[in-house]
């Protein structure tokens, strides 16, 4: 159980960091179907904002992938009670009518969270592991990772976003 209280935690904790991501955001998308074979690389265009007095970071984004639009939306937040980070998602197009909804925690380099989903016919769930790696207050970085039921890992999507100055 973590002993840092949520003002404090805005102030110079998990959520501080969260906030610092808060603003407009251009950023690649680079996708990935198969290991090691890149599929697809876009222009995106993220949003930040904070919700419910700073304890949730939503993040809406709009792109495309193989030509095609598509949106998506996380949420994220950092249970201070159990000391682990948390975040929901869904998008049209990884996602279909499912939300995916991870845990993990607080890295030296932002967040990691993992979560699990699965597919009619097949018998063993997947994996699909989140990283959200700040770089600096005018970048950052959310890599995806499917990893199989044995345990094997690929990159699944990467998307490098800098600030928009206004």
């Amino acid at each position: 159980m973590s002993t840092i209280n949520f003002e404090t935690s805005k102030k110079s904790g998990p959520h501080l960091r969260l906030a610092g991501l808060v603003g407009s955001w251009d950023g690649q998308t680079r996708t990935w179907f198969e290991k090691d074979v890149l599929a697809d690389e876009s222009p995106m265009r993220g949003r930040m904002n904070l919700i419910m007095d700073g304890r949730f970071l939503s993040y809406e984004y709009v792109g495309r992938i193989n030509g095609k639009p598509f949106e998506g939306k996380m949420l994220w937040g950092y249970d201070l009670q159990n000391a682990k980070c948390q975040c929901s998602w869904v998008d049209t197009f990884h996602m279909g009518t499912g939300i995916l909804q991870s845990t993990g925690h607080e890295t030296s380099f932002g967040f990691s969270v993992t979560g699990q989903y699965g597919w009619p016919g097949v018998a063993e769930l997947w994996g699909w592991r989140t990283e959200l790696e700040i770089i600096n207050s005018d970048q950052f970085i959310i890599r995806a990772f499917n990893i199989s039921p044995q345990g094997e890992e690929a990159k699944a999507t990467e998307t490098i976003y800098h600030r928009i100055q206004s």
